[in-house]
């Protein structure tokens, strides 16, 4: 038989189930025949509808699909296992296949009470034929429904923990996967930014310098002087390749950070999450001091992991994302009303994910101090602070 979603029969169990219970058929057939007992026609007569009526139901897909079908259909070869019983004691043992049948069509608050109606039909139909009352009238049913309630109990539940195991094994491999993709895009940007921050650094900045000393010595020279042209047009080449570092930083700056300020793709990033209300505020002078592209792109970073710590894990209802500018530093701070945790055990070995280290990672490489104040039931609040960089002529 096939049965509910919850406990499927293989198909070698579904077999041995059918071989049981038409083998029991026949074999209280034969030994009527066998006797030549009066009601030897009768008992044939029976057991052919119930191999009937058991064929209709395992090729009727209804009987299969749903339980009130299964119902009508064990009661109508219920029924004609009754008339068997009343005509044969050889009927008594095909209750056994009956409470396989039962538990595996019909739900447990249903299949438990048939399976007590069927022990006792069938200890009530031993008592009809038999004139002497022994223990084994009663422990065999009893004993045999008990065997068959445990072994679908049991198998129910090696069924449930392997399905278990399945999605825990198909959420690692999607889990895998998706870290996987996570860390090429990591990777991917952590590369454009570094090499942002080298192109800034270096060559731009030569660049700079080597045309302050192109002025410089332009000035120098007299007016007349044959060296001024060449002078002049290395510092023209010397502006003009500045600008085209300059363009090449722009290129490789975060999608986020092309089309505006930090502050308004923070504010961007409120917007967007999903979950919980989430507040930008920005504080400190009306027109903040101009960031370098690598402490807006790790501000960005860092806003971007706690907020996504905060929609997964915080189950918050409110967030607040604040920009703050100092004199001589900038402060992000990240604080949500969520369920808060331990910062000691996320720090300990094993006891926390990636995204914590990440961000202290990035606040200390630009020589930030990065924060987490935290206690279960509390909230979160991570801060970063970064010292500003001393202005630098370009």
């Amino acid at each position: 038989m096939e049965s509910r979603p919850l406990t499927p029969v293989s198909r070698m169990l579904r077999l041995c189930l059918h071989a049981l219970l038409l083998g029991l058929l026949g074999l209280a057939s034969a030994r009527a025949l066998a006797d030549a007992a009066p009601q030897a026609g009768a008992v044939l007569a029976i057991c052919l509808l119930m191999a009937l009526v058991y064929a209709a139901g395992v090729r009727t897909s209804a009987v299969h699909r749903s339980p009130r079908a299964g119902a009508l259909w064990l009661a109508a070869l219920g029924a004609a296992w009754a008339g068997l019983l009343a005509v044969s004691s050889d009927g008594l043992w095909i209750a056994f296949p009956l409470y396989f049948l039962q538990l595996h069509l019909l739900p447990l608050r249903w299949s438990l009470p048939a399976v007590a109606v069927t022990a006792g039909a069938a200890i009530g139909g031993f008592l009809v034929h038999s004139p002497a009352v022994t223990p084994g009238a009663f422990l065999g049913p009893l004993l045999g429904g008990a065997v068959a309630v445990a072994t679908v109990l049991g198998y129910q539940a090696l069924y449930r923990e392997s399905e278990r195991r399945r999605e825990l094994i198909e959420e690692l491999i999607t889990t895998r996967a998706e870290l996987a993709a996570a860390e090429r895009d990591a990777g991917v940007l952590a590369e454009r930014e570094r090499l942002a921050r080298e192109i800034h650094d270096t060559l731009a900045q030569g660049l700079s310098s080597i045309q302050l000393l192109l002025r410089a010595a332009e000035r120098t020279l007299p007016a007349d002087a044959p060296a001024g042209p060449h002078i002049a047009r290395a510092r023209e080449a010397a502006q003009e390749n500045l600008a085209e570092a300059r363009r090449f930083v722009r290129a490789l700056t975060p999608p986020d950070l092309e089309h505006g300020s930090l502050a308004a793709a923070l504010e961007r990033l409120c917007g967007s999450a999903p979950g919980p209300r989430v507040r930008f505020s920005l504080s400190g002078p009306v027109r903040p001091t101009p960031l370098p592209t690598p402490y807006e792109v790790a501000l960005l970073r860092i806003a971007q992991s706690a907020l996504a710590n905060v929609v997964r894990h915080a189950r918050a209802g409110r967030a607040e994302i604040t920009l703050t500018f100092m004199d001589a530093s900038v402060t992000l701070d990240v604080v949500d009303d969520g369920t808060g945790f331990d910062p000691s055990l996320a720090a300990s070995a094993g006891g926390g994910g990636f995204g914590l280290p990440a961000m202290r990672s990035r606040a200390e490489s630009l020589g930030g101090i990065f924060t987490v104040e935290s206690a279960p039931g509390q909230g979160t609040a991570v801060a970063v602070t970064l010292p500003l960089p001393l202005p630098v002529e370009a």
